[in-house]
């Protein structure tokens, strides 16, 4: 399936591996990458810059496809080392930067200089904007139903991503409730080049995470998320426990297994061919069918 998406970032399938802090290290990034998505090494769990970049080496050598890195801006009275950061995705080949949180513009003149594309993730088509008129070349484009962050706006993608797909003129993916092959058809044909999946990716072999979570994921439903710190506006959606600490989307509904990433991806890209050749295809009339088969 070629898109957008698969052509800007020179990947088989239109699938990310979003940034997971304490989860996106290099084993999960360079499994996702093998199996033609894009991974992505988290780069604020390296609590330096130099263990990123030998993050960086090790996901290296875990694989030959592209992957990338994620770099959140957070609002903090003493900020990460982000030159350095940056420094070391430049140095460690790296020519894929997700950016989250903040606007990256203060760093986009050294990303670029770097020739490095970037994508940012946006909760809103304002934010969505500004991610364009800075230079982002994609966005991704979170709906409340995502995990951790989702804004302020309470937009579920059903609206959003026909909103951004009216406004932008970059490509972007859709984030938020992303789980399996329904979820990609429906991106696309709301304007989506693609999918960025965060939770379901903690649903697999590879992912660095204790058994216990990913059995819990299993099996929890879309009932059991919820939102903390709405007060403060810094809302996040987390998973219902004793600790309330582990921050995941409504996706956990539409969790039902643990296979390892290639199983996952591979299920994903063959089930959608499925929907958009049997069910979608079927559902128009004889004389559609075959103008389609002619085109």
């Amino acid at each position: 399936m070629k898109t957008a998406i698969t052509e800007l970032f020179n990947i088989e399938h239109p699938i990310i591996q979003g940034g997971m802090h304490y989860v996106g290290f290099a084993e999960l990034a360079g499994a996702v990458s093998n199996a033609g998505g894009l991974g992505i090494i988290t780069g604020l769990t390296q609590r330096t810059p130099e263990l990123l970049a030998k993050e960086i080496a090790r996901c290296h050598d875990l694989t030959d496809k592209p992957f990338g890195v994620n770099l959140t801006f957070l609002p903090s009275f003493s900020a990460p080392p982000y030159p350095e950061y940056i420094a070391a995705i430049r140095e460690g080949g790296i020519k894929i930067v997700e950016t989250a949180g903040r606007s990256p513009e203060q760093y986009m003149p050294a990303l670029k200089a770097a020739g490095i594309k970037v994508i940012h993730k946006c909760t809103s088509v304002r934010h969505s904007l500004k991610a364009e008129q800075i230079g982002c070349d994609a966005v991704s484009v979170d709906g409340f139903e995502c995990g951790g962050h989702p804004g302020e706006d309470d937009m579920p993608n059903m609206i959003l991503l026909p909103r951004a797909a009216e406004e932008l003129k970059i490509p972007f993916v859709a984030s938020g409730g992303m789980a399996d092959a329904r979820s990609l058809v429906a991106a696309l044909a709301m304007g989506a080049a693609g999918m960025n999946m965060g939770t379901r990716f903690m649903a697999t072999k590879e992912a660095p995470v204790h058994d216990n979570v990913k059995n819990a994921l299993v099996a929890a439903s879309e009932l059991d998320t919820r939102l903390v710190m709405r007060a403060i506006r810094n809302t996040e959606r987390v998973l219902k426990n004793a600790g309330v600490d582990r921050l995941l989307d409504m996706v956990v509904g539409l969790i039902h297994d643990i296979p390892t990433v290639k199983e996952l991806i591979d299920r994903i890209m063959a089930d959608a061919e499925r929907l958009i050749r049997n069910r979608l295809t079927g559902l128009l009339g004889a004389e559609s069918r075959a103008s389609l088969e002619v085109a």
